[in-house]
C-alpha cells in the first residue's frame, strides 16, 4: 500500500474519531498520533494525513453542502459515519489538494472497499462522480501530468478558488 493511501486511511480514522467524539482538531491530531497512529508511517505521509484531516474538519460545512447537493434523498447525518467521512475527505482533496480528481475518487473507492460495504462503494462513487462533473464544468484541472509521478501520486494544481467560483454554493448562500 502506498504511503499516500495510508495517509488517507489515517485521515479517515481521525475524521471518524472527530465525528464520534466532537474533539477539536488540534487535540484530535495530537491524540491520534500519540495513541492510535502508526509509528512507522513516513513523515511526509503523516503531514499529508494531518493536512487532510484538519483541512476537512475546517471546511466541513462547505464540503457537506457540496455533498448534499448531489446526495439525492440522503441527509448527511443519516449516512454511515465512514461513508460521509470518505466523501468529505475526497471532496476536500478535489478542492484543496493538487491531486487529480479521478485519482481522489479511485483512492476513496479503494478505502471504501476496505472500510465500508459494496453498496456504499457504489453510493460514494456516484456522489463523487457527480461532484467531479460539477467541478470540471466550472473549474477544470490542468491536463498536465507531473513528470515522475505514479498513478497514486499524480498531482496537478487546481485552476480556481473552489469556494468563490462555485455557482451552486454561491446560490445557496444567497438563500
Amino acid at each position: 500500500m502506498g504511503s499516500r493511501r495510508k495517509a488517507r486511511e489515517c485521515a479517515l480514522q481521525m475524521l471518524f474519531a472527530a465525528d464520534v467524539s466532537q474533539t477539536p482538531p488540534d487535540e484530535l491530531v495530537k491524540t491520534y498520533w500519540s495513541e492510535l497512529g502508526e509509528a512507522d508511517i513516513e513523515d511526509a505521509a503523516r503531514e499529508f494525513a494531518t493536512r487532510l484531516a484538519t483541512g476537512t474538519l475546517t471546511h466541513t460545512v462547505d464540503l457537506d453542502e457540496r455533498i448534499r447537493l448531489r446526495a439525492e434523498h440522503w441527509r448527511i447525518a443519516r449516512m454511515a459515519i465512514v461513508d460521509r467521512n470518505i466523501l468529505r475527505l475526497a471532496v476536500y482533496e478535489f478542492l484543496f489538494e493538487p491531486t487529480p480528481r479521478t485519482v481522489a475518487i479511485n483512492e476513496a473507492l479503494e478505502i471504501a472497499r476496505r472500510f465500508s460495504t459494496y453498496e456504499a462503494t457504489q453510493f460514494i462513487n456516484g456522489i463523487l462522480d457527480a461532484i467531479k462533473r460539477d467541478l470540471d464544468e466550472h473549474q477544470p484541472q490542468d491536463k498536465v501530468v507531473v513528470a515522475g509521478a505514479s498513478a497514486e501520486d499524480e498531482d496537478n494544481p487546481p485552476s480556481a478558488d473552489p469556494l468563490t467560483d462555485s455557482p451552486d454554493l454561491a446560490d445557496s448562500a444567497d438563500g
